[in-house]
């Protein structure tokens, strides 16, 4: 029973299929010495019968309806005999909103085997972070042994199922990974602030924040082309790291690590003051916001798969509105300021002060984010490219900041005389929207950087460390649509050896060149400054021509006239 090749999936190669079976069958049997409650039991049957599902599905490849209706009605069993989110207090609304997490975390899981090891390290991590979280609660204490056996069995499968793969769990084990997990995260306890909605909500979200993640990205990308979301594809987020010149295995530990980030929030929240928690989940949700956006850029479509007379209406609105990177920096913003604020106020006023101060923090809020907003907009913040943002971009930013903030200071003096405000919360909370600000917008020119060093294709060295090297670069290296790798810069001045020109090392002079090419270390070298001996170069391109190296020239010139005739 294997799993072959396919255009729509990953792996290139047959592939045993089953290893769901011993995920399942090392779980049930370490159930069998908890000498399992009834509470434990309906875990587990349900479970199994989960499993059963994916196992046929595996065999005789089930329609989407038909598994979805299954999933329905075993996550149906477990409303039925008490499992609740207990987000909301309409019980009616409860159950429902119970059901489509056990249904839509069971599908997140099985969507996110899409890549080896992807699947069950970030089911491990998951489950981890689950034994952590029920742990403290001593009703849970058998449910954390039965979690903590799966999590067993997952390292045991993954150890084989790591790049390369020489086994997959299938639909079998995705499912019943997913469900028994879900079911879990119902159980875990809010700490000591049973009433608090940001512990209860955000806590088991967090928890399986990457398959939520995944599934959300997978969905949306899927409807705005046009696209069946019940289709399969390569446009996961693991494989949208690999298009972006990451290796497999890097994309899948990017992915462990943002899954273990999230669990280690999941649990921290619940072990920080109320307002210390929101800021962080706040904070962590605009951080993946960013990522997400950032994964989004990645081209994985060519064409719409269905004819444009079949998108709906709606699909060409949404998409619009999704991708107008203006409105989209207002939202931040808006979110960023609001952020500032509160943790200027909590670093300044903590403890029972807070609670004195914090009607002042209400009854200004509007006014920070108008002004704020207004300001940013008319110095130009929203003018420049996140993708090349530099020093300038972040003095805008910073004059913005500091504008925004004296107007709303002097406005409280004009309305309330600043009585009862602080003049060191609006200092802190101009420093912490200046970092948050450039930091937002500076990450996207980061994570660009990142890509591009790690991106796969011919080796290139430029020779020149000058303005020309510079130039080569932005618009040689740099493009969205290269496929080099630049290992650095040669130069004939000393001074410039071992320095960094935009944030490549010069590796040396000329000498360095030669014994680079002589090596067989690079595919190509292009030479960017005009200052270059003739003999010299004719030297160079000898030796480039006999190891088979391209040698380019960069060439800046104006022009003048008809250009669209010539």
């Amino acid at each position: 029973m294997v799993a072959a090749p396919s255009p729509d999936r990953w792996h290139r190669r047959p592939t045993p299929l089953l290893g769901g079976v011993a995920i399942f069958v090392a779980t049930i049997a370490s159930l069998i010495a908890l000498r399992p409650s009834p509470h434990l039991l309906l875990v587990a049957v349900t479970g199994a019968a989960m499993f059963g599902v994916g196992l046929v599905d595996d065999f005789v490849h089930l329609k989407p309806s038909t598994k979805l209706i299954a999933q329905i009605a075993l996550a149906s069993v477990l409303v039925f005999f008490g499992y609740r989110l207990e987000w909301v207090a309409s019980m009616t609304f409860d159950a429902v909103l119970t059901m489509v997490w056990i249904v839509g975390i069971t599908n997140a899981v099985n969507l996110l085997d899409n890549m080896d090891g992807l699947c069950g390290g970030v089911g491990l991590i998951v489950g981890v972070g689950l034994v952590m979280g029920l742990a403290p609660a001593g009703s849970s204490a058998a449910l954390t042994c039965y979690i903590a056996a799966l999590v067993g069995a997952m390292a045991g499968f993954l150890v084989y199922n790591v790049h390369p793969a020489s086994i997959f769990m299938g639909d079998g084990g995705s499912l019943f990974i997913g469900f028994t997990l879900a079911a879990a995260a119902l159980e875990l306890p809010t700490g000591h602030r049973d009433s608090d909605i940001l512990v209860a909500v955000a806590a088991p979200v967090l928890v399986m924040l990457l398959p939520i993640f995944d599934t959300m990205l997978v969905t949306a990308s899927r409807l705005l082309s046009g696209r069946p979301a019940s289709q399969g594809g390569r446009d996961h987020s693991s494989h949208r790291l690999v298009a972006i010149g990451l290796p497999e295995r890097s994309a899948v530990m990017v992915l462990w690590a943002i899954a273990a980030l999230g669990a280690a929030t999941g649990w921290a929240i619940r072990h920080v003051p109320a307002s210390w928690g929101a800021m962080t989940v706040a904070l962590f949700a605009l951080s993946m916001a960013l990522f997400a956006a950032f994964l989004s850029r990645v081209r994985v479509y060519d064409h719409p798969v269905v004819p444009t007379t079949q998108i709906s209406r709606l699909t060409p609105f949404f998409a619009n509105f999704v991708y107008k990177r203006r409105v989209a920096e207002v939202v931040m913003d808006f979110c960023l300021i609001t952020i500032s604020y509160y943790l200027a106020t909590r670093l300044r006023f903590g403890g029972a002060q807070f609670q004195i101060y914090f009607p002042k923090f209400l009854e200004s809020l509007p006014l920070v984010l108008a002004v704020q907003l207004m300001t940013l907009f008319a110095v130009g913040a929203y003018r420049g490219v996140w993708r090349e943002f530099g020093l300038f971009d972040a003095v805008v930013i910073g004059r913005a900041v500091a504008l925004g903030t004296l107007i709303t200071v002097g406005s409280l003096v004009y309305i309330f005389r600043f009585a009862d405000y602080s003049r060191s919360v609006f200092a802190i909370y101009a420093m912490v929207l200046m970092l948050l600000a450039s930091g937002s917008r500076a990450s996207f020119r980061l994570m660009g950087e990142f890509v591009r060093r790690r991106r796969t294709g011919d080796r290139v060295v430029i020779y020149g460390a000058g303005g020309g090297g510079a130039m080569a670069v932005r618009e040689v290296v740099d493009s969205d649509r290269s496929s080099v790798r630049l290992l650095g810069f040669v130069d004939d001045d000393p001074d410039t050896h071992r320095a960094r020109v935009q944030g490549y090392p010069v590796l040396g002079g000329y000498d360095t060149l030669v014994a680079l090419v002589e090596r067989g270390a690079v595919e190509q070298v292009i030479i960017s400054t005009p200052m270059v001996d003739r003999a010299r170069l004719a030297e160079l391109e000898a030796l480039c021509a006999a190891q088979g190296v391209r040698v380019f020239r960069l060439n800046v010139r104006l022009e003048h006239g008809n250009l669209a005739a010539s």
